[in-house]
């Protein structure tokens, strides 16, 4: 059950990634003021991706380990790790200092990390398999 639902939990923070990096992209490119709707958006990101962590190592214990997990969890960890900085060092800024970019940057890095990770395993990116 519990890697039924980390695989699931996978399609929510590859969508939750892509509204970041959409929303980032429009807000940069835009020239936009930042809006506390990103902050939301990336809250909510970084939560999922906190959330599919805690849910990995929730189902690393209740089925057998193997070697090949071991680049999964670091990148996934990464991934985790690059969300969490992004969203805190813009958060410390001032507000009228608060801008798109590092939103943009991290999440693609993110992401990318995430796609590595899911691939580390032998899985493609959107590929379900229970």
């Amino acid at each position: 059950m519990l890697f039924a639902a980390h695989s699931g939990l996978r399609f929510l923070v590859l969508v939750g990634g892509l509204f970041v990096i959409l929303y980032a992209a429009v807000g940069f490119f835009g020239k936009r003021e930042y809006s506390s709707a990103m902050a939301r958006l990336v809250s909510v990101f970084t939560g999922l991706i906190h959330l599919q962590v805690l849910v990995g190592f929730a189902a690393l214990f209740v089925r057998p380990f193997s070697t090949i997990l071991i680049g999964h969890i670091f990148l996934m960890i990464a991934a985790a790790v690059v969300a969490q900085f992004t969203a805190s060092v813009v958060k410390r800024r001032p507000p009228e200092e608060r801008s798109y970019g590092p939103h943009l940057v991290g999440a693609i890095l993110a992401m990318v990390f995430i796609a590595l990770g899911i691939m580390a395993i032998g899985r493609g990116v959107l590929q379900s398999t229970l």
